[in-house]
């Protein structure tokens, strides 16, 4: 389980991302046992935090939709899996990802 750092709530309630010059965190509202893997753009959450929501096929059981998130947002960005990272929130629906890239870009392929 990924350790909470300091700013990682912060970061949550900021906005939906935060960008350096090579990399993108984004927040995101998982829905695992979805009918297929989509993103459904972005939403406000009921404590008042952006989020991308995204849906996904697989269950939350043993790490398979945090497994299934990675795969995921990698195949759609065209990033190796290695380049998509869960910075917090491995076992809530809210979760920090950590995309290796250029931030404008990466948030245009996600939004597009």
């Amino acid at each position: 389980m990924a350790r909470r750092r300091r700013g990682d709530h912060d970061q949550l309630s900021q906005g939906p991302s935060t960008r350096s010059a090579d990399r993108l965190r984004l927040a995101v509202r998982v829905t695992p046992k979805a009918g297929r893997d989509a993103i459904a753009g972005f939403i406000v959450t009921a404590d008042g935090r952006k989020a991308l929501a995204i849906r996904l096929a697989a269950p939350p059981v043993d790490g398979a939709a945090n497994t299934a998130l990675i795969a995921f947002l990698a195949k759609t960005l065209g990033l190796p899996k290695s380049g998509v990272r869960i910075v917090s929130g491995e076992s809530s629906r809210l979760k920090m990802v950590e995309i290796k890239g250029a931030p404008d870009e990466m948030l245009a392929r996600l939004t597009a």
